[in-house]
């Protein structure tokens, strides 16, 4: 068959969205390119062979069952994405966002497969949403991650595949073009993949790494706009607070920075579990801003700080960097029962403005690490 000349058109490729203004709630977002590419495109791979296999995805922190480690052939591993418009209340203060979610959580679900299968995602944007969207993952090649094969208006869907050729963990985002792209991350519209080796992790030898748990953490900062008094203001829609937000965004400084959606979303009677003897990976995802992971009381056994399997982990980390725009992976064992605080070290982002995680770890306290040798008392 002889390959076959295209020109993508407008929508599918995206470098820029003109912000054409509010129509009662709604926003025209609309696609604009200096010029269309002129794109070669070949016959589609013959599939039909592979295991098709459709995983259903759970909300963060948790993560959808899979093989840490697969002898089997690669796949075609089926999900969906429901975007959902909805206002979320993040924080104590009753303060709310109007957010933009994939599957209804900030942030999106973690989506786990072994390098070499091929991702096969449904995106759907339905009727009761009021905006464009699309996705770009960061683990992908070409199209703009995706997000230029992905454009949806609500009351559409769209299936996009892609093969998975790089291990690691990744983000992914919605990137409508222009403006939007910064307004729909903040807004809460990113999750991540993660790519694993076919034979597993590995330490820095060659050994295998394995996980007894598995944990999602999404790092959101949002940007909402105050009255004049002060106070936080909230909007009916989205498009409502957009100029609002956007001033807001354009001064750098988040007013919330939060893991999974909201300040205590991960503490309390949402905290992590594990048991001392068990091996948990964390995954950390930050699609805007850099931030620096760390686990008060543990450490990063075994970091992936920029998130790539391919490279050797480092080791004993007490604080580690991920950079914004992307995510990364640490392994620790717990060794001493109790409540541990995962925080971003940027110690007023985590104690002032939310970014603050607690794994409570059962079992039985190790002397040996730790005692107290002489409870406080009066000065000799």
């Amino acid at each position: 068959m002889e390959n076959e000349n295209k020109k993508l058109s407008r929508r599918a490729l995206l470098a820029g969205v003109a912000f054409a203004g509010v129509v009662g709630t709604v926003i025209a977002a609309t696609p604009v390119v200096a010029e269309e590419a002129e794109v070669t495109t070949g016959p589609a791979p013959d599939l039909s062979q592979l295991t098709h296999e459709k995983i259903e995805l759970v909300a963060p922190p948790y993560v959808h069952a899979h093989e840490q480690a697969t002898t089997a052939a690669p796949k075609v591993v089926e999900f969906t994405l429901m975007i959902e418009e909805k206002e979320m209340v993040i924080d104590d203060l009753g303060t709310t966002v109007q957010a933009m979610t994939y599957n209804g959580s900030v942030p999106g679900p973690l989506m786990v497969v072994h390098e070499g299968d091929y991702v096969e995602l449904t995106l759907v944007n339905p009727a009761s949403n009021m905006l464009q969207h699309n996705i770009d993952f960061h683990s992908a090649t070409g199209a703009l991650g995706g997000g230029g094969l992905t454009l949806v208006n609500p009351g559409e869907q769209v299936k996009l595949r892609f093969k998975a050729t790089r291990a690691g963990v990744f983000v992914y985002h919605c990137a409508p073009g222009g403006p939007m792209i910064p307004w729909h991350v903040v807004s809460g519209m990113n999750g991540a993949i993660m790519v694993l080796p076919r034979d597993g992790l590995k330490d820095g030898k060659g050994n295998p790494l394995k996980y007894d748990h598995i944990f999602y953490i999404g790092e959101q900062d949002y940007y909402i706009p105050r009255d004049r008094e002060g106070n936080f203001k909230s909007y009916e829609s989205a498009g409502d607070g957009y100029e609002d937000m956007l001033a807001v965004m354009k001064t750098l400084t988040p007013t919330h920075v939060v893991f999974n959606g909201a300040a205590g979303a991960l503490t309390g009677e949402h905290a992590m579990k594990a048991k001392v003897g068990e091996t948990v990976l964390i995954v950390h995802s930050q699609a805007n801003r850099d931030t620096r992971p760390h686990l008060i009381g543990g450490h990063g056994d075994y970091v992936w700080d920029t998130g790539k399997f391919r490279n050797p982990p480092q080791v004993d980390l007490e604080t580690w960097f991920i950079a914004g725009g992307s995510a990364g992976a640490a392994l620790y064992k717990f060794l001493e029962p109790g409540v541990y605080a995962y925080v971003n070290h940027n110690l007023i982002e985590a104690v002032e403005l939310g970014a603050t995680a607690h794994f409570t770890v059962e079992g039985t306290w190790d002397d040996d690490l730790m005692t107290q040798v002489q409870p406080p008392t009066p000065i000799e």
